[in-house]
């Protein structure tokens, strides 16, 4: 039986890439769908190249988000993955979306959550003066960056704070994180916290 996940993307699509490159088709895990909110991701080409079902969910091409989350879940759900991963998908999904996949969805998100959520992550570490960066992977809740921690990995910042050498540290961190959870979630070793919902046990194997 066959875990089957969905990746969202929005640009480049390297996450996806690392995530076709390490765990579709091995151990049971399937890539089974990705979805884009701009019809030039990159991630799309990258999906096609490993025969992924692709679809395009723009809002343009809605009358706003909510109309076009719907059209977005559905299609999911006829593909039936065990979990949807956002993958550098840079736009909030509704509340409803995300109830209707509850305790399925995790992000990627480029710094050490709770500190600097939202957009511009490293930017917004590097502004602060902060001395430690690093990647998280967390569950998705209804509001922005602030769903239970999965895993984190940290690094120090150097001192002449170059961003693009910082962004590239961060996409290796994310590119060796982010297949790890869907491994370990797909081997059924992540689970939640009956009496505090905020923490995951991770049963990492030996």
């Amino acid at each position: 039986m066959s875990f089957d996940i969905a990746v969202l993307v929005s640009g480049e699509g390297t996450n996806l890439q690392a995530l076709i490159d390490t765990v579709h088709g091995r151990e049971g895990v399937e890539i089974v769908a990705v979805a884009a909110s701009r019809p030039e991701a990159g991630g799309l080409r990258r999906a096609e190249a490993a025969g992924i079902d692709t679809g395009v969910f723009a809002l343009a091409d809605y009358e706003g988000r909510a109309q076009r989350d719907v059209a977005l879940a559905d299609w999911l759900d006829e593909r039936g993955p065990d979990l949807v991963v956002l993958a550098g998908f840079m736009e909030v999904l509704t509340p409803e979306f995300i109830r209707r996949f509850a305790g399925r969805v995790i992000n990627v998100h480029p710094a050490l959550l709770p500190a600097f959520p939202g957009v511009r992550a490293i930017e917004q570490a590097l502004e602060y003066g902060v001395k430690v960066g690093g990647v998280t992977i967390h569950f998705v809740d209804e509001e922005v960056d602030t769903g239970p921690v999965l895993l984190q990995e940290a690094f120090d910042l150097p001192y002449h704070r170059d961003i693009a050498e910082i962004e590239e540290r961060v996409h290796q961190i994310e590119h060796r994180l982010l297949p790890r959870a869907v491994r370990l979630i797909a081997q059924g070793r992540v689970r939640f916290d009956p009496d505090n919902p905020r923490l995951v046990h991770v049963d990492v194997p030996d």
